[in-house]
């Protein structure tokens, strides 16, 4: 059960190992690109390659739609990024209940964005949780872990560490089911990692440094910090903390340094409207930056 790119590699886990997926469930089709045509969802195309039975209900919160899935004697349903809430009857069909590839180490992160949360509090590490799913939101017991370093990666990088990841550890957690012993979570120990609002990636100098450098790395690719240069929206999709200081928002030098609240910004990568990602000195030498122009 699942549909992005995120879920594509354990789908692809589980058939290599060797289980016998009985079906696909995904989200329903949805219309995308220039011509707004009907597409198919990753885990929907890479499912109809290969030859598995695909189910894209819009809800399974009906009597119809849970009598289906408990029909397939599944023995284990294993979800990742699906999108849908998972009513008891569905939860409870499989023999061995739903599990869970959760993008983070639980009970840290609950929620929809556990990724770009932990850029953005400055996390040393982050990696894969195997949950038994319940009905509240990320609260089940945990059957196995997997860890990384954040480091100074972005979510773009981590997202696709993390579905790799997932993937290898729900194949071993399944090779080890009987044996495994699941831990309850510490709900004193949990921050929602709420979903991301686009609001959030427009850039504040007056914020440390540190602090947008990881805004700039938790929103990469998607939807972008950004700032005005020129009357322009101008995306950060990389950038470096520099030890210099000025009125917060003031460019510094020529070099695109910008003051911030304290230390300043230099971006490494970034992207105009509609245009690719271009390195610092490609965007400088079509459209210069002068020292003391104020970005807001």
């Amino acid at each position: 059960m699942g549909t992005p790119d995120f879920a594509v590699p354990t789908l692809n886990a589980l058939v290599d190992a060797g289980h016998e997926v009985c079906a696909v469930y995904t989200q329903p089709p949805r219309r995308a690109g220039r011509g707004k045509q009907v597409r198919p969802g990753p885990v929907h195309a890479r499912a109809e390659q290969l030859g598995i039975p695909v189910r894209h209900p819009v809800s399974l919160k009906g009597a119809d739609e849970q009598e289906a899935f408990a029909a397939l004697g599944a023995d284990v349903a294993v979800v990742a990024a699906y999108g849908l809430l998972l009513p008891r009857a569905v939860l409870d069909a499989p023999v061995h209940g739903c599990l869970n590839v959760h993008g983070s180490l639980l009970p840290r992160w609950r929620g929809a964005a556990p990724i770009q949360r932990a850029i953005l509090a400055g996390d040393a590490q982050t990696g894969i949780t195997i949950m038994q799913m319940e009905r509240g939101l990320d609260t089940g017991p945990m059957l196995m872990k997997a860890a990384t370093p954040i480091g100074n990666k972005t979510a773009g990088q981590l997202h696709d560490e993390l579905s790799q990841m997932g993937a290898g550890v729900m194949v071993e957690t399944l090779a080890q089911l009987d044996q495994l012993q699941a831990e309850p979570q510490d709900d004193a120990l949990t921050c929602h990692a709420a979903k991301i609002d686009k609001a959030e990636a427009k850039l504040d100098f007056a914020k440390p440094a540190e602090q947008l450098e990881r805004e700039v790395r938790a929103f990469a690719p998607f939807p972008g910090a950004w700032c005005t240069i020129a009357d322009e929206r101008v995306k950060f999709l990389r950038a470096q903390v520099v030890d210099a200081q000025g009125a917060a928002g003031d460019v510094l030098d020529d070099q695109l340094t910008i003051a911030c609240g304290k230390r300043a910004l230099r971006p490494a990568v970034l992207q105009r409207a509609g245009k690719p990602a271009m390195p610092l000195e490609d965007y400088l030498r079509g459209r210069p930056v002068a020292t003391g122009t104020r970005l807001s």
